[in-house]
């Protein structure tokens, strides 16, 4: 059953704008909610205003009530591992069951320099990744009480034919990646590949991919491509009439 969310991307806007938009989207009965996980803003006004995810998704939590939600995606870097899987328990109790952690190795200059973190290079921040993935897991198995459910679905994002997509058919749940819609087919072979070598079952991973709203009217080609759950990027005002749009011809094809 494919299934539909949004990205609700907090730059250029006020909060009360961003609670409005994940109220409206999960009354309008979207079947994901996320954030991003940015220190400033990725376009447009680099001093625009700039809100930080964790915060936020835990007000989500209680805010929204059948949506899941989570950062798409957090950055490894810029938490300790134990400690994201502490917070994402947590929020996952704040919004009964709902949460998923959402986390790549991260990419943005401008947040690791400005908050102190290093950067390095792509390389090392995968293999920091590599060691965050079983910690997380590991740490959520520890606390106590554990997730809502039996476990918390971790999604990796990112797109790296070598390196990401081998972590994701070995840790993920689920996996993130962007459009357009050949892209996002090759990516999802490849990761068909490397399940193959992992031996892991490629249907035990979801296969989301975030897009514009202007390539709502691309859906069916995503499907065809493999995807089961399509995220739409939107930019304040949050203008939820396309997605609205996209939930009715979904729910047709149901």
């Amino acid at each position: 059953m494919l299934r539909v969310g949004v990205q609700i991307q907090p730059q250029a806007t006020s909060m009360a704008e961003i609670r409005g938009a994940w109220r409206r989207a999960d009354v309008c009965g979207v079947d994901s909610i996320w954030v991003w996980d940015h220190f400033f803003p990725l376009y447009g006004d680099p001093d625009a205003a700039s809100f930080e995810a964790y915060t936020m998704l835990a007000a989500m939590a209680v805010e929204t009530t059948s949506a899941r939600i989570g950062a798409l995606v957090a950055c490894n870097a810029y938490r300790n591992p134990d400690l994201l899987a502490d917070m994402s328990r947590t929020i996952d109790h704040l919004s009964d069951g709902r949460f998923t952690l959402g986390i790549g190795s991260g990419w943005f200059e401008r947040d690791f320099v400005e908050y102190g973190y290093e950067l390095g290079s792509a390389a090392s921040r995968l293999r920091d990744l590599a060691v965050a993935l079983p910690r997380i897991r590991n740490r959520l198995g520890a606390l106590n009480p554990g997730p809502v459910g039996s476990s918390l679905p971790i999604l990796v994002g990112g797109g790296g034919a070598t390196v990401t997509l081998r972590l994701v058919a070995e840790h993920a749940d689920a996996w993130n990646v962007t459009g357009p819609v050949d892209h996002f087919r090759e990516k999802n072979l490849i990761l068909d590949e490397w399940c193959e070598r992992v031996g892991r079952d490629p249907r035990a991973i979801e296969r989301t991919v975030g897009i514009d709203a202007v390539e709502i009217g691309d859906w069916a080609a995503y499907v065809d491509a493999g995807a089961e759950h399509l995220i739409v990027r939107l930019t304040a005002p949050f203008d939820l009439a396309p997605v609205e749009r996209l939930l009715d011809d979904v729910r047709g094809m149901r």
